[in-house]
């Protein structure tokens, strides 16, 4: 099937693929009077006095803001907010699909990093989370980093921890499948933008070696004292490769275990492949192309493969953490999404598949398993007590 013509006829024909819609009927004059002007005054009135019943009387406690400045869309980018709002719209329907949780596409006209954050803690307002989304390296960081600071709702960057989480429920399985352990295992992470952070960052915090971590960059392998890093590659470079490894991407394959691909289409060689370890993992993720093409891996010594993409097995994709991730932090009050609910969600998603049925091609549930988001929301709400009643 054309996806992408049957995609640009629904849009049209729909006018977007998002729609407000009312909770209450407005019949006459009495619904009128309560669900609006003069009764909803004395709702105002409730909030005015203690600001935190707002959670109570409005639609922030289920309420995410989708944000992006359409500067890393998908595989498209720096495509721009107008381009970039279908995307959103998208996010927000998957939310509402997977988490009942009614979500806003928001694209802004500015790539200015204060000017983003600026109008986040202004909009913030009516909102209960905000889910920050395809806004590129290496400023996403840091308006991550400061709204988290300086808001008391949770933020997300969903291209950086989203996919982290995913990555790692994954990888939970496919060590199972090939019964190595994580703290031992030999990893090739590569890419080095905002996805490849996280996922460094959260398998580090999980248990993964650095001292077995290689991350690479369009320059090679990463290491401290390397030409051309920037503070968060730099940051990296303390935390993985101690011993200095360089070269390219063929030189890191040697002897691994596991290759994560968050890069470009085709960089993973078939050769290279019989110079890994025996049973070795790919994680090819690149899209719309991965980093080897699944066809190319068969016949290859490859044991698990998997891919961004739905027409493959072993679909390692956002939509199985968003929802979740966010319908736990809503319902628990958490202020922020913590390494600790990151990990938590991401045991939730592998626990779902169970070790009979666990398999090379079946690591990691269907974005339609329809227990996934449930578990990873019970995941996070168990982590936010765990952290209050340690507090």
């Amino acid at each position: 099937m054309n996806y992408l013509k049957l995609s640009l006829d629904l849009h049209k024909k729909m006018k977007g693929v998002l729609a407000v819609q009312s909770k209450v009927p407005i019949r006459n004059r009495q619904d009128l009077s309560i669900a609006y002007t003069p009764g909803v005054a004395e709702v105002s009135r409730t909030i005015a006095k203690n600001k935190k019943l707002v959670y109570d009387y409005t639609l922030k406690s289920n309420a995410v803001a989708v944000i992006t400045d359409g500067s890393a869309v998908l595989g498209l980018g720096n495509i721009g907010p107008e381009a970039a709002l279908p995307v959103m719209e998208g996010k927000a329907v998957l939310f509402k699909e997977f988490a009942d949780i009614d979500a806003y596409p928001i694209a802004l006209a500015t790539q200015d990093t204060e000017e983003i954050i600026k109008t986040i803690k202004n909009i913030s307002v009516g909102f209960g989370g905000i889910n920050l989304e395809d806004i590129s390296a290496p400023r996403c960081f840091e308006i991550e980093e400061r709204l988290k600071k300086e808001l008391d709702i949770p933020v997300m960057h969903d291209d950086q921890h989203g996919t982290a989480i995913v990555v790692l429920a994954a990888l939970i399985n496919g060590l199972k499948v090939v019964k190595k352990k994580a703290g031992k295992a030999k990893i090739v992470i590569n890419g080095a933008g905002a996805a490849a952070m996280a996922i460094t960052n959260l398998l580090l915090q999980y248990g993964v070696s650095g001292k077995n971590v290689l991350m690479l960059d369009t320059h090679g392998i990463i290491y401290k004292g390397r030409n051309n890093l920037n503070p968060y590659k730099e940051k990296i470079a303390t935390k993985t490769n101690p011993q200095k490894i360089k070269g390219g991407l063929e030189n890191a394959v040697r002897n691994t275990d596991v290759f994560i691909g968050v890069s470009v289409a085709n960089v993973l060689k078939p050769e290279w492949i019989k110079t890994m370890a025996d049973d070795p993992i790919v994680f090819a993720m690149a899209n719309p192309n991965p980093e080897i093409s699944p066809e190319t891996v068969q016949g290859t010594k490859i044991k698990v493969f998997g891919t961004g993409r739905s027409d493959y097995p072993n679909q390692i994709n956002n939509v199985l953490v968003f929802p979740g991730i966010f319908r736990g932090a809503l319902d628990s009050g958490a202020k922020q999404i913590t390494d600790k609910m990151k990990i938590a969600s991401a045991l939730a998603i592998a626990s779902l598949i169970s070790k009979k049925d666990l398999s090379a091609d079946y690591i990691i549930p269907s974005p339609f398993d329809k227990r996934v988001a449930h578990a990873v929301a019970n995941a996070v709400a168990n982590a936010v007590t765990n952290i209050m009643k340690k507090s």
